[in-house]
């Protein structure tokens, strides 16, 4: 993915202004900065929630920019949220389901009746997302109602719903987020696994810094939307710029 000019305003709030990066194919790139920087708003640009004024996006020689949120999902591109979006009155299968509506023409009212005579291409999207709920750890939930699942385990599930539609880049918001240690080392675990082992690129926002200097391989600082720092983690850690504006702020958690 090329990032060129990303320009973003709201009223007169300037959110993202001229941003530009590479990412390159099976990279896990991580975005920090404080409150306000414009983390979540790049990723609203990017599934095309928010438009940009400005700039330009490639992604598989599209500009993903002219595209509806619906076509850059069939581009490849997934994501997860800073405020947890599963579907709380339904099984953790089911939720699968709902995220492989891409390439699986599964009829929602055949998910809610959890009927069992569907067809044989509802039972192949059931058959993956088993495999998808296994490989997160959470094939033993398959049934389970999602919104009686641990706060961990809901923050799984939407990642295994990210990863229903195939993605060629997942976009993971927060992830960490309400986890306790061992929560986030086993999803650090996770995610150089969906990078390794489904050869998935992941563009990480989050605050904890375990977690975005244990896992990525770049790193991208933005400063009330402006690109102020760009490297390895251990490149961005030793920049004295950083270390003054952000890491002591990404550190105590506030939200973006």
């Amino acid at each position: 993915m090329s990032v060129d000019g990303i320009s973003v305003s709201f009223g007169g709030l300037r959110a993202l202004q001229e941003v530009s990066f590479d990412m390159h194919p099976g990279e896990i790139l991580g975005i920090i900065g404080p409150n306000g920087a414009g983390k979540t708003t790049f990723f609203n640009v990017v599934t095309g929630l928010y438009p940009a004024q400005e700039g330009r996006i490639s992604f598989r020689g599209e500009d993903l920019l002219r595209h509806p949120p619906h076509r850059r999902a069939t581009l490849g591109i997934s994501r997860t949220f800073q405020n947890l979006e599963v579907f709380k009155e339904m099984t953790a299968l089911e939720n699968i389901l709902i995220g492989m509506h891409v390439h699986f023409r599964v009829p929602l009212w055949s998910i809610a009746a959890r009927l069992s005579n569907v067809g044989a291409e509802e039972w192949k999207a059931r058959s993956v997302g088993e495999e998808i709920l296994h490989f997160v750890g959470l094939g033993a939930y398959r049934d389970r109602i999602a919104g009686i699942l641990a706060f961990g385990h809901q923050r799984l599930l939407e990642i295994a719903r990210a990863l229903a539609v195939r993605p060629k880049l997942i976009l993971l918001d927060e992830p960490a987020a309400g986890m306790n240690p061992k929560e986030v080392s086993s999803l650090m675990d996770l995610i150089r696994r969906i990078r390794d082992e489904r050869r998935t690129s992941i563009l990480l926002v989050g605050h904890t810094m375990r977690l975005l200097m244990g896992v990525s391989d770049r790193m991208v600082v933005l400063d009330h939307g402006v690109k102020i720092a760009e490297g390895t983690p251990e490149q961005v850690q030793s920049n004295a710029q950083v270390i003054e504006a952000y890491l002591g702020k990404a550190e105590s958690g506030a939200p973006d």
